[in-house]
C-alpha cells in the first residue's frame, strides 16, 4: 500500500515493534519546526478497520482531511497503530484479537514510542471499539494517560440500536474468528444512522483506503459489544476524560454514556454532543467540528486549584 502523503511540512515515518513474536505497525507525523512542543497524541481505531484509512486519509479537494495532518500542524506529534489483525500488522494467530487483545497491543505501542521518542504521557484518541481499547488501557496503565478522549463510547450497551441489530447475528460471530468486509460494508457504516452526514467521495476514499489493506477483520469486538459489556469499570479511570457522542450515533445511547460519564472520580472532565455527526467522526461533513472539540480538550490548562 502507498503510503498517505504528508503536507508540505509535514513528515511521517513508519514504525514496527513487538508485542511477543506478533509485529505490529506504527505510523508517525509532525511537523518538523514544532514536533511535540504540544504533546504526543495517539490515535485509537476501531472493529472494522486500520489505523491509516481512519487517522490518515487524504481526499482531494476536502481540507484538513487527516486528523493527523491537521494536529501535527497544530505542533503535536501524531501517531497511530495497526491492532494485531488489522492493516499491516500481523494476522497469523487463530484468536478472536477482543478488547483487551487490542489493550495489550496499547501497551507494546506506547512502550516503543516512550522509549523511541522519550514520551512520559499520552493524549489518546480512541473511536468506537477503540474507545473501549483505550479506556481498558487507561484503566491498566494510568500513568502514561495525560488526557483521554473516548469518541463513539459504549459503556453497557444500554439503548442502543446498533448493538440491538448485531446481537442478532451473535452466533455468526462465535462461529468465525474473522468476519469478510466489503465497500458495502463500508457504506453501511455511514448509512445505518443517519445518511447524509458525510461526503460521497469521502465515503468512497475510506472504502479504497480501508480495503486495500484488509478484506477481513477480527470478531472478538464485536462479540465483546454485543455480549461481554462492560468491560470497563469509570471508577477505575483516573485521567481527565472527555464523552464524544454523535448526534445520530447508534453505538451509545445517552442515558448509558452519562451514567458513565457521573461515575468518572477526576473532577477534570467533559462531555459533548456533536451536532450533525453520526458514526466515524472524522469522516463526516462537520469533522472541522471534532478536530475543534477535540483539540479544545487537548490544550486545555491543568487545573491549578481542584477545591
Amino acid at each position: 500500500m502507498d503510503q498517505p502523503q504528508a503536507s508540505a511540512n509535514i513528515t511521517g515515518q513508519e514504525h514496527w515493534t513487538k508485542k511477543g513474536d506478533i509485529k505490529l505497525f506504527l505510523w508517525e507525523k509532525s511537523a518538523a519546526k514544532s514536533a511535540g512542543k504540544r504533546g504526543t497524541v495517539l490515535f485509537v481505531h476501531g472493529s472494522s478497520m486500520a489505523s491509516q484509512p481512519t487517522f490518515d486519509l487524504q481526499v482531494p479537494g476536502r481540507p484538513h482531511s487527516s486528523a493527523m495532518d491537521w494536529f501535527a500542524n497544530q505542533g503535536f506529534d501524531t501517531w497511530c497503530f495497526d491492532m494485531e489483525g488489522y492493516g499491516r500488522s500481523d494476522k497469523h494467530r487463530d484468536i478472536y484479537c477482543d478488547i483487551a487483545n487490542g489493550a495489550d497491543d496499547l501497551a507494546a505501542a506506547t512502550d516503543y514510542i516512550m522509549k523511541t521518542r522519550g514520551v512520559k504521557q499520552f493524549l489518546i484518541y480512541g473511536i468506537s471499539s477503540g474507545a473501549l481499547r483505550a479506556a481498558m488501557f487507561a484503566q491498566r496503565h494510568p500513568e502514561r494517560v495525560q488526557r483521554l478522549a473516548l469518541d463513539a463510547f459504549v459503556w453497557t450497551g444500554e439503548g442502543s440500536p446498533t448493538l440491538d441489530e448485531r446481537r442478532k447475528k451473535l452466533p455468526q460471530w462465535k462461529s468465525m474468528k474473522r468476519r469478510p468486509i466489503d465497500r458495502a460494508f463500508v457504506r453501511s457504516i455511514f448509512n445505518r444512522d443517519h445518511p447524509g452526514c458525510a461526503e460521497e467521495k469521502v465515503i468512497e476514499a475510506f472504502a479504497d483506503a480501508i480495503l486495500a489493506l484488509d478484506d477481513s477483520v477480527p470478531t472478538g469486538t464485536y462479540l465483546d459489544m454485543c455480549s461481554n459489556l462492560p468491560v470497563v469499570d469509570p471508577q477505575k479511570i483516573t485521567a481527565p476524560t472527555i464523552i464524544m457522542r454523535g448526534q445520530f450515533d447508534g453505538i451509545a445511547g445517552i442515558d448509558d454514556l452519562l451514567a458513565f460519564f457521573k461515575r468518572l472520580p477526576n473532577s477534570d472532565k467533559q462531555f459533548t454532543v456533536m451536532s450533525g455527526i453520526s458514526h466515524a467522526s472524522f469522516h463526516q461533513i462537520n469533522y472541522l467540528t471534532v478536530y475543534h472539540i477535540l483539540h479544545s480538550f487537548f490544550v486545555q490548562p491543568e487545573p491549578v486549584y481542584r477545591g
